[in-house]
């Protein structure tokens, strides 16, 4: 059976590379009860990583890593086609050497992860057009601190938001006393950014 080649972006690799690994993951939350049992929260399937392991062998070997890796510090997602696996917009999330390149030969490694099938940055919303991610809109009333309200979407954790929004952790939970419990949001919750 004759595979396709594999490509990232507009690099296509010279010959497959030689193993592959497809992880399927999926988000749980732990949460003690009394008694000393536990409870856990089904947080939904995150993103799939999909890793191998190559070489580049012959005349040209290191400028087709170097190639390589210039693709790798392009910014955004790209199409992956993938021989086996099927075609997705995915992250180029890590590029390494496993041993000392040569001029004729270089062994490498690589992992990409599955985009959420959007494929675009986050952007803000206004609350009531919330579709496929959590949406920013600016608060009517008399909201304190930056007057944004994020509207939490299965999934979504402070952590995360705390990241996507560049604050701290800290801060968020600050502005937020409704939430009692920081590890535990619904979706439909509203988070008020600070």
């Amino acid at each position: 059976m004759r595979l396709k080649p594999m490509r990232y972006k507009d690099y296509t690799w010279p010959h497959n590379p030689e193993t592959y690994t497809v992880e399927y993951r999926r988000q749980v939350a732990a949460h003690k009860v009394p008694l000393g049992g536990w409870c856990l929260q089904d947080l939904g399937r995150t993103h799939r990583i999909l890793r191998g392991e190559g070489t580049f062998a012959g005349e040209g070997a290191y400028e087709e890593f170097q190639e390589l890796a210039a693709v790798f510090l392009e910014e955004g997602p790209g199409l992956l086609v993938h021989p086996v696996w099927r075609t997705v917009s995915a992250h180029f999330v890590t590029l390494e050497l496993l041993e000392k390149p040569l001029p004729d030969y270089v062994r490498y490694s690589f992992a990409f992860w599955e985009d959420g099938g959007t494929g675009t940055a986050l952007t803000e919303l206004p609350a009531e057009t919330v579709g496929g991610s959590s949406a920013v809109s600016t608060a009517s009333g008399g909201e304190t601190g930056s007057g944004r309200v994020c509207v939490v979407r299965k999934g979504d954790t402070l952590w995360g938001i705390a990241g996507t929004y560049g604050v701290a952790l800290t801060e968020l939970i600050r502005a937020n006393p409704q939430i009692k419990n920081p590890n535990l949001i619904y979706p439909g919750d509203r988070v008020t950014l600070p």
